[in-house]
């Protein structure tokens, strides 16, 4: 169970978060001022720290400082009023992982807190050496978002359930799904995690070289061929060989691709000597793999083999759940590359984001946070760095989920269920509304499951 701190001095909106978040099963002990705050983080071990920036005693930009030099693995999110956004800008800078402004609704604390448990953030205990004494923050494991969605949530379980054994997965899923992701989680997941990864697009290899690609060549066996060329197969001996776009595979390539996976050997071009391979082969394609195998496009026998699991990734637009989560992720990522130092995203921002459709999925996603960080000129994404097409997604859009303020509100709710499969709760939090109201909603508008 996770532990977590308040520290606010309204002693009733302290009591009501204590008994919302003792609902969602988490271990909550509350401090009123600063002073009491401090003896309870010695203490104890807390995963999380909920702290108003403006105490009776002390700002929480110094208990910050107290809070992560005691336990800097400590995620702090800071709670404002809108004219304090400026001072939880610079917790951010100093180490908090997030801010919330009041009033907020009690679910957006929630999945602020499950975002700050996922991630991970390891913060170093060294100091560095300039004026300012702040913290080195090592971000580690970047590569890695666990999604909080339901279909993440399926998805993750998938990975997990398939990884330690020796089936061959094909991953089904959009352009820019995060295909190769889901390819290397189940590695790092398998008996074979100290192995070799191998990724190959198969969409990128020429034809006349796909077999000395794959299997290797010796030295003069064609022309161009001045060395001896270990090929994918053998590379990823005793590993995972990841073959992305499957489906562009030539029809001769398969029957090769089917007869080394059959046997377990393989043959480089121009050599007469049988090679041993131990790999799993995880394949991916955002094509429909049956319908090629139907219409004589792709070996039934091979797609078989290759389908032994499969794992389908949902688009972006049905995890939208996971939007921020993702987005934050490529968010410090940027940073680090450009060396910026941007820390969130304006609420006009975050609104667009939920109401564009994102036809390019994660990519996508990752694209526009790496373009907007470069051309921030402020603390803060907003609209005038975003596409026009993301940052007026907003008034071409067909459905808006969200608080209601639509004409339309039935049908919202109507659509919201369908794609929940009938989930009230799940609904209610793709609606932005808690269970109450969308209970209240579909009795006005006799709404029947």
């Amino acid at each position: 169970m996770s532990k977590i701190l308040i520290v606010e001095d309204d002693v009733a909106f302290c009591t009501m978060l204590k008994t919302f978040l003792e609902k969602k099963e988490y271990d909550v002990a509350v401090a009123f001022s600063g002073n009491e705050a401090i003896p309870k983080i010695k203490k104890n071990k807390f995963d999380v720290v909920l702290a108003d920036v403006r105490l009776p005693d002390r700002d929480g930009i110094t208990l910050l400082d107290e809070i992560l030099s005691n336990n800097p693995s400590t995620q702090v999110i800071i709670m404002t009023g809108y004219a304090e956004v400026n001072m939880a800008v610079n917790a951010i800078k100093q180490g908090a992982f997030d801010y919330v402004s009041k009033p907020f609704n009690p679910d957006t604390i929630l999945q602020t807190i499950e975002k700050a448990l996922k991630v991970d953030v390891q913060v170093s205990t060294s100091i560095k050496s300039t004026t300012t004494g702040s913290k080195e923050i090592k971000i580690s494991n970047l590569s890695f978002v666990r999604g909080v969605s339901d279909a993440s949530k399926k998805l993750n379980e998938y990975v997990a359930l398939v990884a330690p054994t020796r089936m061959s997965v094909l991953v089904v899923g959009d352009s820019g799904t995060g295909k190769e992701y889901v390819a290397s989680s189940v590695h790092k997941a398998s008996k074979r995690s100290e192995k070799p990864f191998i990724a190959v697009d198969c969409g990128a290899i020429p034809k006349e070289i796909a077999s000395s690609e794959f299997f290797g060549h010796i030295k003069g066996s064609f022309t161009g061929a001045v060395n001896d060329k270990v090929g994918h197969f053998e590379a990823a001996n005793g590993g995972t060989l990841f073959l992305d776009e499957i489906g562009n595979l030539s029809y001769e390539l398969q029957v090769q691709l089917l007869r080394a996976l059959q046997e377990r050997k393989i043959k480089p071009v121009g050599s007469n000597k049988e090679v041993e391979v131990d790999i799993r082969v995880i394949t991916a394609t955002n094509e429909d793999l049956s319908n090629a195998v139907k219409e004589g496009e792709f070996r039934e026998d091979l797609y078989h083999r290759l389908n032994e699991f499969s794992i389908k990734i949902p688009p972006l637009k049905d995890r939208i759940e996971d939007l921020m989560l993702f987005a934050n992720h490529f968010l410090e990522e940027s940073n680090l590359e450009l060396d910026k130092h941007v820390v969130g995203f304006s609420d006009e921002v975050l609104e667009a984001f939920k109401k564009y459709d994102w036809p390019g999925n994660l990519r996508e996603l990752k694209n526009i946070v790496k373009r907007s960080v470069l051309l921030s000129q402020n603390d803060m994404i907003t609209l005038d760095v975003l596409p026009s097409d993301i940052a007026y997604a907003s008034h071409n859009a067909k459905q808006t989920y969200g608080l209601f303020k639509n004409q339309n509100e039935q049908e919202l709710i109507l659509d919201a269920l369908e794609k929940a499969n009938g989930n009230k709760a799940k609904a209610a939090r793709m609606l932005s509304i808690d269970r109450k109201t969308l209970y209240n909603k579909l009795k006005q508008y006799d709404i029947s499951l």
